[in-house]
């Protein structure tokens, strides 16, 4: 069993109608029928979403969200139409929501891999491909692959795991026409981030987009190259071979499985709630991914 430790209440606001509790997203629909998305502070690991929450994590994923959607902004259109808050809502939604275009989701989670980690790694141990494309032997964890993949997976729900599949299976399911758009569309945006990301000393390994259609054009949705969605490693640490150190939640899943924690996750039993050096340093992790990333000071 997983998911949720403690399922949030949604919060009601006029003129809004909550449409799903996601693992850090609130979705509503307005009465334009635009959607509105609040990034919470709610973090996850292992499947589960925990009971602790880390300080500024919704306002940095969308407010590094909004950034790197403008730095693709000449490579895809995004879905995003204001950042302004919904009458009535809480202030605390400031910073942290985005007002955007409903679109026709695909149910696809478009992976870019430039290096091998992950899910990718477990399975190219075992028959040395990732998602059914082959790659060259005496690769380890945290090798750069000859060129970067396209790895599909399945979305899956809350506490379940996303599965990768092959990418005929996409073409299966959602047509060979867009199946290859969102290959192209996948690897166009992953190169210019992993670029953008080189500059700054940071190795984009891997990262998840989601698209859209709006009509006939592919719009890019949802949260764009956060530590919840990528693997952003230091370049200057980057060691072959062994696990890399990354501006994400490693804190967290690496005390989660500590005998500190005392949590045993094969077990039914929920996780503990995080103590307060696992929270700061979680939190500061995503702070100096937003500030290395953007060149500027988080307020």
């Amino acid at each position: 069993m997983s998911g949720f430790v403690e399922k949030p209440e949604p919060i009601q606001v006029p003129g809004l109608v909550h449409l799903h509790t996601g693992k850090v997203r609130e979705l509503y629909r307005n009465e334009a029928g635009d959607l509105v998305m609040i990034a919470s502070n709610r973090i996850s690991a292992y499947d589960w979403v925990l009971p602790t929450e880390i300080p500024d994590k919704g306002r940095v994923l969308t407010q590094l969200s909004l950034w790197w959607f403008e730095q693709l902004a000449d490579l895809l259109p995004n879905h995003v139409l204001s950042t302004e808050l919904p009458p009535g809502a809480p202030d605390d939604w400031a910073g942290r929501t985005l007002v955007c275009k409903s679109l026709n989701m695909v149910p696809v989670e478009c992976v870019a891999r430039g290096y091998l980690t992950g899910s990718g790694l477990a399975e190219y141990d075992e028959s040395r491909t990732v998602c059914g494309l082959a790659l060259p032997e005496g690769l380890v964890d945290g090798s750069e692959l000859p060129a970067p993949i396209f790895t599909p997976a399945t979305k899956a729900a809350v506490g379940e795991h996303d599965e990768n599949v092959p990418y005929e299976e996409v073409a299966r399911q959602v047509g060979a026409d867009t199946a290859a758009r969102l290959r192209q569309a996948t690897l166009a945006a992953y190169f210019r981030a992993r670029t953008i990301a080189r500059d700054r000393g940071i190795i984009l390994a891997d990262t998840k987009f989601e698209f859209g259609f709006d009509g006939e054009n592919l719009v890019l949705a949802d949260e764009v190259l956060t530590p919840d969605s990528s693997r952003f490693w230091p370049a200057d640490q980057w060691e072959p071979g062994r696990p890399q150190p990354s501006f994400d939640k490693q804190f967290v899943r690496d005390w989660l499985t500590s005998a500190e924690s005392g949590w045993d996750r094969r077990s039914e039993q929920p996780p503990p709630p995080l103590p307060e050096h696992v929270v700061d340093a979680t939190r500061a992790k995503y702070v100096e991914a937003y500030e290395r990333l953007t060149g500027t000071t988080w307020s």
